[in-house]
């Protein structure tokens, strides 16, 4: 997930498809820590709270009333909960049955430790069932996916790119970079042409700023599987990228002093305020973006990649939808989740709330109707990645290692080497300690 902003949906028309799919849906209850199956009564759905949750609101509320019909006997209760606060209901949810819903959405980076508590219900076999599911962006489906086994569906995925303003790029005759040393030259020009003006704003904090710097230069955060993980922060292709990524502060461009303490919310609110001549935002950033100063001002590419014309790998976030194992109602939970997570709830979930969809086909469609989405959607074909699925990730993230990491560097205190070194001590372990 990434919990500042958010992202993008779906479409196709298939309430009827999905009814009848789900229909076939397992019987079974094997795999339910509650033992019981109920066909009928009431259904406990958390969802996030959004920011301007209204049309989000309207959209679920056509899902809940068409499974309604379809499920005679059957009511879904809906709860949306703050997503700053999820962490202690989900924990209560897990330890007490009885207060759980049946359904949640939850961030794509909870899933392994959510599947280590053991919240979620394996849905494999449900998921390869489901009809919609062989459209599912890869991406998307790895961040349901724990050891092999599925625990829910993709919801919606958001991924970054290159905002920059056309006019100042028109002004000193430069075009969109095409490669990172483009980009960095580029940024440089700006600022050296406009002093007032970042040329290219990032910050210290922004962790998934920072991440496709190290992918693009052949780097990874981690390697192995499961419990076997091992960071990959302080090897040879991943200091590259640091390196690159913190060589871009300084004077010359945005200085440490001003963006050493800055997430990623800060450079897009810098960019949107006419402050920067490029900013690497998310799709989600879209609408603070057009309501800001530089509205009609901007476009937007894919970040480039270390070689000329690539694009570098973004982080894929994004929310999913599980079942809890808690559930006493397996079949119908499976069932309202295929649908709050199908087509076209996503389709009408971008109309909405701009939440890119999870699937290729719908994505495409959209960016056919909608010219903003095609920058990102283009860098989802490229490739993205991952965090490592490994319930140790929310502790290395909440403990902001990768940041503190960055910050050393911009700040002198320590070298690439020195900084990268300790910040893949600590994730080690974290690995460790997850198990």
């Amino acid at each position: 997930m990434t919990f500042a902003p958010r992202r993008a949906a779906l479409l196709t028309s298939l309430v009827a498809a999905a009814l009848t799919a789900t229909a076939c849906a397992p019987q079974t209850s094997s795999d339910s820590s509650s033992g019981k199956d109920d066909q009928s009564g009431t259904l406990r759905v958390w969802l996030f709270q959004e920011v301007g949750n209204k049309p989000k609101e309207k959209v679920v509320d056509s899902v809940v009333a068409d499974f309604e019909k379809a499920h005679k006997g059957t009511k879904v209760a809906i709860e949306y909960i703050p997503v700053e606060t999820r962490a202690q209901r989900v924990k209560a949810a897990f330890n007490d049955p009885a207060s759980a819903p049946d359904v949640m959405e939850y961030g794509n980076t909870d899933t392994a430790g959510y599947v280590q508590d053991g919240g979620l219900l394996d849905v494999s076999a449900d998921f390869a069932d489901w009809s919609e599911a062989k459209d599912s962006d890869p991406t998307a489906k790895q961040s349901v996916t724990v050891d092999g086994k599925v625990y829910g569906v993709p919801y919606y995925v958001g991924v970054r790119a290159l905002y920059y303003r056309t006019d100042i790029f028109d002004e000193l005759g430069v075009k969109a970079p095409k490669s990172m040393a483009e980009l960095a030259s580029t940024a440089r020009k700006i600022r050296a042409a406009k002093p007032d003006l970042y040329g290219l704003v990032v910050g210290g904090a922004y962790t998934y700023g920072a991440m496709p710097f190290v992918w693009a230069n052949g780097g990874e955060l981690a390697t192995g599987k499961g419990g076997s993980y091992a960071s990959a922060i302080d090897s040879e292709d991943a200091r590259k990228g640091i390196k690159a990524y913190t060589g871009l502060f300084g004077d010359d461009n945005c200085p440490a002093a001003k963006c050493a303490g800055m997430g990623g919310n800060d450079t897009v609110t810098a960019f949107a305020a006419g402050k920067a001549g490029m900013a690497i935002g998310g799709d989600f950033s879209h609408a603070a973006v057009e309501a800001g100063k530089v509205k009609g001002k901007y476009a937007v590419v894919p970040l480039p990649g270390v070689a000329p014309g690539s694009v570098a790998p973004a982080f894929a976030g994004g929310n999913n939808i599980g079942v809890l194992k808690s559930t006493s109602h397996r079949t119908l939970a499976v069932a309202l989740m295929e649908q709050l997570a199908a087509k076209k709830t996503q389709s009408e979930m971008f109309d909405a709330m701009g939440f890119l969809p999870t699937f290729t086909d719908v994505r495409d469609k959209i960016a056919a109707k909608q010219p903003y989405v095609k920058p990102f959607v283009d860098t989802l074909a490229a490739g993205t990645k991952f965090v490592p699925a490994s319930p140790a990730w929310s502790q290395i993230d909440s403990s902001l290692v990768l940041p503190t990491m960055l910050q050393e560097v911009i700040s002198g205190k320590k070298d690439v080497e020195k900084a990268s070194a300790d910040a893949a001590k600590k994730m080690n372990d974290a690995f460790g300690s997850a198990g």
